[in-house]
């Protein structure tokens, strides 16, 4: 029967002498991979002390790589001591800003009229020099 660990118990081996891992609910001693894994050990020493599922998956592995997973396997985790997820996700609807458009439609009104203002200006200018 395998060993059930803590999130706190996986979380103290998180160092290059003695390196544990949380993915989908397992742990793996990944310490003597440090040195062989493709990404390099600081990859893997940078994904310790939490749920690593997500940094595992996020990467791509393939299935030699999954399958290799077996050899550093070590027990279970205890799911009661793993924080739940927050949903980190962008609101699908963006709330207004602005509900009255009447603002936006004064600075649009404004960039509209100031460069043409400026432009008459210059013209009335050069009217002006030509007559003098």
């Amino acid at each position: 029967m395998p060993s059930v660990y803590t999130l706190a118990e996986v979380s103290d081996h998180n160092n290059s002498k003695d390196c544990w891992l949380l993915i989908d609910g397992k742990v793996y001693n990944v310490t003597k991979f440090l040195d062989d894994h493709p990404g390099g050990g600081d990859v893997l020493l940078s994904s310790t002390g939490k749920d690593a599922t997500d940094d595992f998956e996020d990467v791509g592995h393939s299935t030699s790589a999954r399958a290799m997973l077996v050899e550093f396997y070590v027990g279970d985790i205890d799911s009661t001591t793993i924080p739940e997820r927050t949903n980190n996700n962008i609101p699908q609807t963006q709330p207004q800003i602005n509900q009255d458009n009447s603002s936006g439609f004064i600075v649009k009104l404004f960039q509209f009229l100031i460069p043409l203002i400026i432009f008459s200006f210059a013209v009335g200018i050069r009217f002006y020099n030509k007559s003098i």
